[in-house]
């Protein structure tokens, strides 16, 4: 199995945490976050890009989707702090060639005071050999 999901919360986490300091970035579901603003990155999807199996079946890239949710309990501005948080988050998964499927306002049942914005972004990811990975827009 191809398995980029360090490399790549690595890679958002790094740039979000550089660019607001003392955000907590998690990478793993938050029902009800510890603190915030909170960012979790969990890749939710890893299988077989069967177009590039070799003839032994051995897997070559994987089509991955990975789901960013940013929380924020601002009691004022609470709204702009997430998109401008996920703008950054957007702006490194795009760099990298990933595709955003969806952004979207979803509401957190856990505590409705807190405001949640969920994007989700696919690719191709394959090794490059050297312990990285390449990624190609799907």
């Amino acid at each position: 199995m191809i398995d980029a999901e360090n490399q790549i919360f690595t890679l958002v986490a790094t740039e979000l945490r550089a660019a607001f300091p003392g955000l907590y970035v998690t990478g793993e579901y938050e029902r009800e976050p510890k603190q915030f603003p909170c960012v979790s990155i969990e890749e939710k999807d890893n299988a077989v890009w069967r177009n590039c199996r070799t003839n032994t079946n051995v897997e070559q890239k994987a089509a991955v989707m990975y789901e960013v949710n940013v929380y924020s309990n601002k009691v004022n501005g609470k709204k702009q702090e997430a998109k401008q948080i996920m703008a950054v988050a957007d702006e490194v998964f795009a760099r990298k060639n990933f595709s955003r499927t969806m952004t979207s306002p979803i509401p957190n049942l856990a505590d409705a005071t807190v405001y949640r914005l969920t994007s989700r972004y696919q690719a191709i990811v394959g090794p490059d050999g050297q312990g990285g990975f390449v990624v190609n827009i799907r």
